[in-house]
C-alpha cells in the first residue's frame, strides 16, 4: 500500500512520546515510523528521505542559523530536516502538500512549539504571509522534478527572497549551479544572476531510503542584496538569455535568431556593438556579457519579450 491512507489501528502502535523519541536518519526507526502508519515512499512525489546524519548535519551547518532567525522548509516529508532546523531558529515554517505526509508530519513535530505547518504547493506559496517581511533562509531537500521551478520561484519570482538557500539538488543540477562561462546553461546564468552559489558536499545515493538512482549534492546560494536589473527587465533580460540557450551546439548569432525570430544580420549588429564574437555558443558568455548584449538590445529594439527561464 502506497502513501494514501493511514490505519488508526497502527497509528496506536506508536505514542506521541515514542515518535517524538525516533531517530528519523535511522533507516529502522523510519521503516517503523511509516509501517505504523501504513505508509511507503511515493516515487511519483520524488519521496526519498534522508538517513544520513552527518550530512544533515552539514546542511544545518551550511545555514549557519542564529537563534532569532526564521527557516523556509519546502517539501518537509517525514520532518528529519525540520526537527533538526527547530533546534538551531526562532521559527520553522515547513511546507508540505501531500495530505498523508502532512498528517505524519504533524506528528513527527508536533512537540516542537516553534514548528508552523503549511500545506500548500511549494510554488504558490508567498513567504510574506509567513514572515511578513522579516529576512529568512530556505533550507529544503527539494524534490528532483521541482528543483528549477523552485529556483525560479524563489529567486525571481517572489519578492521577499530568502537570505541565503541551502538545499539538496541533484549533483548534475549543483554543477551546473556552479559552472562558469564555458560551461554555463540556463540555469547557471538564472542562479548566479541572483546570487553566489557553491557545493557544500556530495551526497551519495545510498545517503536516501529508498536510494535514488543519482547522487546529490548540498548546494548553498547566498542572495545578493542588489541585483543589476528592476524586475520588469529582468524579464526582457532572461527572455534574451533563454533564446541563447534556445538551441545547443548552435553558434550565438544563429540561436539567437531563431530564438527570438528575427532577422540574423540585426542580431549580428547587437552583437558587434556588445563586442561579443557571433562564432561564440551561449554557455561561453559570462553574465557581464549577457548584461552587456541586453543593453544593446534595450537601446535599439524593443523586440526581445518578457517571458523567463524553464
Amino acid at each position: 500500500m502506497g502513501i494514501g491512507s493511514v490505519s488508526e489501528t497502527r497509528d496506536k502502535l506508536l505514542s506521541d512520546k515514542e515518535i517524538a523519541s525516533l531517530d528519523l536518519t535511522n533507516v529502522r526507526d523510519l521503516r517503523t515510523l511509516l509501517f505504523a502508519h501504513q505508509m511507503r515512499p511515493n516515487k511519483s512525489f520524488g519521496q526519498n528521505f534522508l538517513i544520513n546524519r552527518g550530512i544533515l548535519e552539514q546542511i544545518v551547518a551550511a545555514a549557519e542559523l542564529q537563534k532569532d532567525e526564521q527557516v523556509l522548509e519546502v517539501g518537509a516529508g517525514t520532518g528529519v530536516l525540520t526537527r533538526e532546523l527547530a533546534l538551531h531558529a526562532e521559527k520553522v515554517v515547513a511546507v508540505e502538500l501531500e495530505r498523508d505526509m502532512l498528517a505524519l508530519l504533524r506528528r513527527t513535530t508536533g512537540h516542537l512549539p516553534n514548528v508552523e505547518l503549511v500545506a500548500q504547493n511549494m510554488l504558490f506559496l508567498n513567504p510574506d504571509h509567513s514572515f511578513e517581511g522579516k529576512p529568512y533562509k530556505l533550507v529544503a531537500n527539494l524534490p528532483y522534478y521541482l528543483t528549477a521551478a523552485a529556483f525560479r520561484h524563489f529567486l525571481q519570482d517572489v519578492t521577499h527572497k530568502p537570505r541565503r538557500l541551502v538545499v539538496m539538488v541533484q549533483l548534475e543540477v549543483a554543477q551546473r549551479a556552479v559552472a562558469e562561462p564555458g560551461d554555463l546553461s540556463l540555469l547557471g546564468v538564472s542562479i548566479q544572476f541572483f546570487g553566489k552559489p557553491r557545493i557544500i558536499t556530495r551526497v551519495p545515493a545510498q545517503a536516501f531510503y529508498p536510494a535514488p538512482k543519482v547522487d546529490s549534492a548540498v548546494l548553498q546560494v547566498d542572495v545578493y542584496d542588489e541585483v543589476p536589473l528592476a524586475p520588469e527587465e529582468q524579464k526582457r533580460f532572461f527572455k534574451l538569455v533563454q533564446a541563447g540557450f534556445s538551441e545547443k551546439r548552435k553558434q550565438i548569432h544563429n540561436a539567437l535568431a531563431r530564438g527570438l525570430h528575427l532577422k540574423n544580420e540585426e542580431v549580428r549588429g547587437w552583437l558587434a556593438a556588445a563586442q561579443i564574437d557571433p562564432m561564440r555558443r551561449a554557455e561561453t558568455l559570462s553574465i557581464d556579457e549577457w548584461l552587456q548584449l541586453w543593453r544593446v538590445t534595450e537601446a535599439g529594439s524593443p523586440t526581445v519579450g518578457t517571458d523567463m527561464l524553464s
